[in-house]
């Protein structure tokens, strides 16, 4: 698929031949590259519905985006760093976070730019329902202030909860998908610089995730899974 990932498309068992059609049974497995330990999950069988208008019908299971969480989440594929060079929009500082939240202004009278760190702590979650994909993500998010000598300083860590939804199309034989964020929750998991509502910083992080992620995200998506 990628530097990261590698996708199983091999035979389950022998072609299905009926006098219609024919049924391929495939793997749909994806592991960390280079790595093929078993994911933590189980494959359930199922059936693709009756219907005979089109020439190639082809279904992929849950499992197939289970193992694709799991192994983009083993490679690191979901750990992004956002510093002051690579925001696009606007530039983040310990002035714009001191001017929010009085803390970060007491603790660092000097502005100096701003390092994010997001990371997923868990494997996301795929939920496949009848028109609907869902991810759910766990994550933190460490907020640096970058000093003068190029070395950093904590200044609070926040755990993050993303609901996002996933829309799939095929495109040049490939599975292309493009992700959507539906809902965001936050709370202080560490401070440096005192004890501080969370609230203050939803809007400004709510923006840099909308902004510097997602568009991000949905840039390796587009890439695409190579279809078997």
């Amino acid at each position: 698929i990628d530097d990261l990932a590698e996708a199983d498309y091999s035979l389950n068992s022998l072609p299905a031949v009926f006098r219609q059609f024919i049924d391929l049974d495939l793997k749909g497995i994806v592991y960390p590259a280079g790595n093929y330990t078993g994911p933590p999950y189980v494959a359930a069988p199922f059936t693709i519905p009756d219907q005979s208008d089109s020439m190639l019908y082809l279904a992929f299971s849950e499992y197939f985006f289970q193992t694709s969480s799991f192994a983009y989440y083993t490679a690191g594929a979901f750990n992004i760093t956002i510093t002051e060079e690579t925001c696009s929009y606007f530039n983040i500082s310990t002035e714009i976070f001191g001017s929010i939240i009085p803390e970060v202004a007491k603790y660092s009278v000097t502005p100096y730019p701003v390092m994010l760190k997001l990371m997923a702590t868990e494997i996301p979650i795929i939920s496949l329902e009848q028109d609907s994909f869902t991810v759910e993500i766990q994550g933190s998010m460490e907020v640096f202030a970058v000093l003068p000598d190029s070395t950093t300083q904590s200044l609070f860590t926040m755990n993050i909860a993303a609901n996002t939804s996933l829309a799939l199309n095929i495109f040049d034989q490939k599975l292309v998908g493009s992700l959507c964020l539906n809902r965001l929750q936050f709370s202080l998991a560490h401070s440096n610089v005192g004890y501080f509502e969370i609230s203050l910083l939803e809007n400004i992080l709510s923006y840099i995730l909308q902004t510097e992620v997602i568009p991000s995200a949905n840039a390796k998506l587009s890439k695409g899974f190579p279809l078997p």
